[in-house]
């Protein structure tokens, strides 16, 4: 399969928000607003402690081994170079789980109480918005490899604070997705989506950007997050004849392709398009798996650029399991990237970190790995560098979020396994 990257510009997108290019989400969040953790400023304890909060259970688990392969390589090669400030840095694990399970409050307890200066998670935008007053007003960092829903970058959150991520938002994806859509030629699309902040507004982004572009949207159906669609919405999508059929879901894929084809409305009956809650693999052998054949020609989104051989390599090293490659380099780069602010920072307290995070991410002298950037930090402890990592070049702006990224379309084979299409890099 050809594989290219592609720089391109969609207007739509352009005229909208100012944007050139640029993915899970969530619900709501009541609580302390980012001006609460404006204290005075901490001092840390001498060692970088990474906590994880990521999906061992629930709905994501399939982005945990990837996720946590990508922080433990990162840790091991940070190590490897001399560590942070004279110390080894420390990581402690904890379950994300999901919305449904509602885990996650209690798992960062734990991450809190081991002294965690950043938290590395969620991968769930819902998730994370349950727990990130409570990680800020600790003044503890919390940068996520996977969240993309938009409300981390408005309101309270808009501002200057302890949050970070380094996956594009939906706005991103939903442009990218609907410029597939119009270059494969589908101008009458139906949308099933989660009835979350994740499904909500990345099927409000590629509507908007579908009928900016002329196109017509037949049906958006959203549908229980918790139960899944129900026969009524099924019909709905088949009765609107669409010439695609958006998907917008997590693990419950595997419940509603089945209904989907029941109704005449599956991947063989109508071109279907996926997006990063799941694109996965569903072959033989998986975590979730459909009949051989099912997905073939099935299309879906993922933000970030290809893992290259050589980073799968090198994660194999502490996970040998490891098949699913999803955020995986994301995860790897905020760990880096908290790595040297810290070092920059002189201080591992989350408060110093925060400060510096975009600092190392931009306009300095460019260096693509740990090493190399700590190298010329002790060389002049006043060196101004740009790290760009195995994710793309990160270049994070005032809200925390990437103003630079990848998106990847993928294509699912025979098999139900993916395979990339082509990238499309772009700013914000």
């Amino acid at each position: 399969m050809k594989r290219s990257t592609t720089t391109i510009r969609l207007a739509a997108v352009a005229a909208a928000s100012a944007l050139v290019l640029a993915a899970c989400g969530g619900s709501d969040s009541d609580g302390a607003s980012a001006d609460e953790t404006s204290a005075a400023p901490a001092k840390g304890d001498g060692t970088l402690t990474i906590g994880q909060l990521l999906p061992q259970t629930g709905s994501l688990a399939f982005l945990g081994p990837p996720e946590f392969a990508g922080v433990d390589l990162a840790i091991k090669d940070i190590n490897a170079a001399g560590g942070v400030n004279g110390k080894d840095v420390v990581g402690v694990k904890g379950d994300s789980g999901d919305t449904d399970s509602g885990i996650a409050p209690a798992e960062t307890d734990k991450l809190l109480k081991a002294k965690s200066d950043v938290i590395v998670g969620a991968a769930s935008s819902g998730v994370s918005l349950t727990v990130i007053d409570k990680i800020m007003s600790a003044g503890v960092v919390e940068f996520s490899p996977a969240n993309t829903s938009t409300s981390f970058d408005e309101g309270d959150y808009a501002k200057p604070d302890l949050y970070f991520r380094t996956a594009p938002s939906d706005i991103l994806q939903g442009a990218v997705l609907a410029n597939l859509l119009i270059e494969d030629g589908r101008s009458n699309v139906a949308i099933l989506a989660r009835q979350d902040a994740y499904g909500e507004t990345l099927a409000k982004e590629v509507t908007k950007n579908l009928e900016d572009a002329g196109s017509t949207v037949a049906a958006s159906v959203l549908y229980s997050e918790k139960t899944g669609p129900g026969d009524s919405q099924i019909t709905e999508i088949a009765d609107a004849k669409a010439d695609a059929v958006v998907l917008i879901a997590f693990e419950e894929t595997t419940t509603i392709i089945p209904k989907l084809i029941q109704a005449g409305a599956g991947p063989q009956d109508v071109p279907t398009y996926f997006v990063d809650g799941n694109t996965a693999n569903y072959g033989k052998g998986d975590a979730a798996s459909l009949p051989d054949g099912t997905l073939k020609g099935t299309k879906g989104t993922i933000p970030g650029a290809e893992a290259t051989t050589d980073f799968k390599d090198r994660l194999a090293t502490v996970d040998p399991k490891l098949k699913d490659y999803s955020y995986s380099a994301e995860s790897y780069d905020a760990t880096v990237v908290s790595a040297l602010a810290a070092i920059v920072a002189g201080d591992d307290s989350g408060e110093a970190i925060a400060k510096e995070i975009p600092n190392v991410t931009k306009g300095g002298e460019k260096c693509d790995s740990f090493e190399a950037c700590a190298k010329l930090l002790e060389a002049d402890a006043k060196a101004d560098i740009d790290y760009d990592g195995v994710s793309g070049p990160i270049e994070l702006g005032e809200t925390g979020s990437p103003t630079a990224a990848s998106i990847g379309i993928y294509e699912y084979d025979g098999k139900n396994k993916i395979s990339p299409v082509k990238y499309i890099a772009g700013n914000i």
